[in-house]
């Protein structure tokens, strides 16, 4: 799926922006094959009908109205798994910046780059200690203020190491990181002295502050892991980890008996099909994502590197994570989308998204009819974040004059049919020339 530059769209049509009127989502198709009309009024979603049954609410405000014939609606995706800090990185000449402008900066752009992906709430790990100090959180933080009423960002606070005399320094930056507003606790125990000892002192401070926990292991080690499932147990709000590629280099029954643990302690699993992130050696996107669906555990995907030095060309796309957990891991497509969207956004804990009355309004239009085909070829997409369009991305597609394409009917796109003004979408992929 080529890149592309997201335009934040403060206004869905012509006729004003939405504010605390009424968006209009008319003829969208849903992935039961029904056409719809779709209501929006704030941040839910106040109607469903049949495609014409359905009207702009009447206020003081006036309502708008986006032509959404030729496209999909789905519930937006989120991203469990980013890192704003050290995205765009890639062709930097030395180590990237920690300083909170440049990471600000960069976490910026990242998130935009993924809200035009369709990705309404990230997920940002961040390091604290060693040579980012507090620098990266800060920069991540404002980035997060900045991008309000956009996307939702959640940060994640990543010390090195937390146990022995080294690690005490990363346990004050640890707590004073949860002073600052980072949302979550985590880290990577693989790097410490210590990874039990890690794990409890990450577990204490966020019992301690009634936050969730998200780390970054391998998995590689059963029983090491196995302690950690056994630590996890029962915490609210909740344990996530991931990659978990290692899990898929182990033997199958040893790899199944550690599935169950984890499938009983609660814990959830990221999965990163688009490449390794860099916090953890050897991730190849191979966690066994079947395996761990059947036994219970509930699984995730996330992007991971967003062109940085551990994956120079990473895209940050959910879509494509979907694409990928179809094709390389057997998954059916509603069951990789339902990964980046319902199970992503719980391990996120926010509310369910349906399309349906009193939902949220955190939906995502692809061009396309069927969602296998828009996990292959998803260009057009349409972001709608809090009732409101928030993001466009438009392909046009064009061939050369030929007249055996002529013939045959193949489909064409003149660029007459793109764009047909702010509230009608208009072309996409594979559109014949009228």
């Amino acid at each position: 799926m080529p890149d592309s530059q997201p335009q934040p769209s403060p206004s869905p049509s012509p006729s004003g922006p939405a504010g605390p009127g009424s968006l209009l989502l008319a003829g969208a198709r849903l992935t039961d094959g029904r056409t719809v009309d779709v209501r929006l009024r704030g941040r839910r979603i106040e109607a469903v009908g049949t495609a014409g049954s359905l009207t702009p609410a009447r206020s003081r405000v006036p309502g708008a109205r986006v032509d959404l014939a030729g496209y999909l609606l789905l519930p937006a995706p989120a991203d469990p798994h980013v890192h704003g800090d050290t995205a765009l990185t890639a062709d930097a000449p030395g180590p990237a910046s920690c300083d909170p402008p440049d990471v600000q900066r960069r976490a910026t752009e990242a998130a935009l780059l993924q809200l035009g992906h369709g990705a309404t709430a990230l997920r940002a790990h961040v390091r604290v200690g060693d040579v980012p100090g507090l620098g990266a959180l800060t920069g991540v933080l404002r980035a997060r203020r900045s991008l309000h009423g956009l996307t939702d960002v959640t940060a994640v606070a990543m010390p090195r190491v937390l146990t022995g005399a080294a690690g005490a320094e990363g346990l004050a930056l640890l707590r004073d990181a949860v002073k600052m507003g980072a949302d979550v606790v985590g880290g990577c125990p693989d790097l410490d002295p210590d990874p039990a000892g890690y794990v409890e002192a990450v577990l204490e401070v966020a019992a301690e502050h009634g936050l969730p926990v998200d780390l970054h292991t391998d998995a590689a080690d059963p029983a090491r892991l196995a302690r950690l499932a056994a630590m996890a147990g029962g915490l609210r709000p909740g344990v996530t980890i991931g990659p978990c590629d290692g899990l898929g280099r182990l033997p199958s029954e040893v790899a199944a008996r550690t599935a169950d643990r984890l499938a009983a302690a609660g814990v959830t699993v990221v999965c990163l099909p688009q490449g390794a992130c860099g916090a953890v050696e050897g991730g190849d996107g191979t966690t066994p994502v079947r395996l761990l669906r059947a036994a219970g555990v509930p699984v995730t995907a996330g992007s991971g590197a967003l062109r940085d030095v551990s994956n120079p060309v990473g895209r940050g796309d959910p879509l494509e994570a979907a694409y990928l957990l179809a094709s390389r891991h057997g998954l059916r497509p509603e069951d990789a989308y339902e990964t980046v969207s319902a199970a992503a956004r719980k391990a996120l804990g926010l509310p369910e998204v349906r399309v349906e009355a009193g939902f949220p309004a955190e939906l995502l239009a692809v061009r396309g009819d069927r969602l296998a085909g828009a996990l292959s070829l998803a260009y057009s997409r349409i972001v709608v974040h809090r009732g409101r369009v928030v993001a466009r991305t438009s392909a046009v597609r064009e061939y050369g004059d030929s007249a055996t394409a002529t013939d045959l009917g193949l489909p064409r796109q003149g660029r007459g049919e793109a764009g047909r003004g702010e509230g009608r979408p208009g072309g996409g992929e594979g559109r014949p020339r009228g």
